[in-house]
């Protein structure tokens, strides 16, 4: 078993571990694992990239269920960590292979694909648990006012999706709170407002009164009393060996702020591949979940040191104990391929 401590000795220490860990990840030999040896306080499941209502969404969801059926195990929630839903509501209809001109029927809370895309994909008598979401960038780009929509979806009558706002808290463990999330939104202007094309900021995103907002919210919540563990959720990374790799914005506005209070871990996609990154002399540890469901994307920044990467489809267990937070990721057939444990000190031990 790894272990590596929070200081920048150890890490320095340990590089070589990691380049050996990363290149071992790419021909491990996972282990089938259905449900953790140890009985966990708390249980979570979490996908990103994944509302493609594609047939690999589909087996994704199928080792979701089977993880959670044959392990006998319960889940406390589902995080969904953006793109939740890829491509217009619906689609113009095509003639002889033209597409009909016209105005696309708007993405409504009374869209079929809230049924066919979340109620039926992740169905309630496996999942009887909340779905805490956030916004991904398609999120807001595929559909005029998607992200309102997904907003608007969660203050209907008896749905287990949640999305109070668009960056909100959450504490889990009852009184002992051992594990605290804030769910984020990362599409700031900088972040998914500009036009590619044209580098002018046209695209839907946060208007920068809401990244003011957020970022004050951020600080507000860092300094409170917070849990044995702190989460972040998000749907941009802020590291990341994947094609889109670092995203310059959100390390400059709060990978400071991570350090200083102490952040255990940063969940998030939108790298459609699961990885796991520590940086040298960094406190939190970076865990991408972005096969869900879309097409797979080749890691470019192999360079980088890290425990784990690879681009397959799959999800992440997360499980929270009085002193450890541990993140299996699975692949689409429910084998185990990378685990680790964050203890309260910063500590990580490399499992698998």
């Amino acid at each position: 078993m790894a272990m590596i401590s929070p200081s920048t000795t150890r890490r320095r220490a340990l590089k070589t571990l990691f380049c050996s860990s990363a290149a071992t990840a790419l021909n491990i030999q996972p282990r089938h694992v259905f449900a953790d040896s140890v009985k966990s306080d708390l249980s979570f499941l979490s996908i990103g990239d994944f509302g493609a209502g594609s047939k690999e969404q589909r087996e994704v969801s199928k080792a979701m269920q089977d993880f959670v059926t044959k392990g006998g195990s319960k889940m406390d929630a589902l995080f969904f960590i953006g793109d939740n839903f890829y491509g217009p509501a619906h689609p113009k209809p095509k003639v002889n292979g033209k597409t009909v001109k016209g105005e696309s029927l708007p993405f409504t809370i009374e869209s079929d694909r809230w049924r066919t895309g979340i109620e039926e994909m992740y169905p309630q008598t496996v999942f009887p648990c909340p779905q805490y979401a956030v916004l991904g960038n398609h999120d807001y780009h595929d559909n005029a006012g998607g992200e309102k929509t997904q907003l608007a979806y969660a203050k209907k009558k008896g749905i287990r999706w949640q999305m109070q706002n668009k960056w909100y808290r959450v504490d889990f463990g009852g009184a002992s709170k051992p594990l605290t999330v804030l769910f984020v939104d990362t599409n700031l202007p900088d972040v998914s407002g500009k036009d590619s094309s044209t580098q002018k900021y046209t695209r839907s995103a946060l208007t920068r009164e809401e990244e003011a907002a957020q970022l004050s919210w951020l600080k507000s919540e860092l300094a409170k009393p917070r849990g044995t563990f702190t989460l972040v959720v998000g749907h941009h990374p802020l590291y990341s060996n994947g094609d889109h790799g670092d995203t310059k914005a959100l390390i400059e506005q709060w990978d400071g702020l991570f350090q200083e209070h102490k952040v255990h871990a940063y969940l998030c996609g939108h790298d459609h591949d699961l990885q796991h990154l520590e940086l040298e002399g960094k406190f939190t540890s970076h865990i991408l979940s972005g096969g869900g469901g879309a097409k797979t994307r080749k890691l470019e920044h192999p360079e980088r040191t890290m425990p784990f990467g690879q681009d397959v489809h799959g999800f992440t267990h997360i499980t929270v104990q009085s002193d450890a937070l541990k993140f299996n990721h699975h692949a689409v057939d429910g084998y185990l391929l990378h685990s680790f444990t964050k203890r309260s000190d910063g500590a990580v031990e490399i499992e698998a």
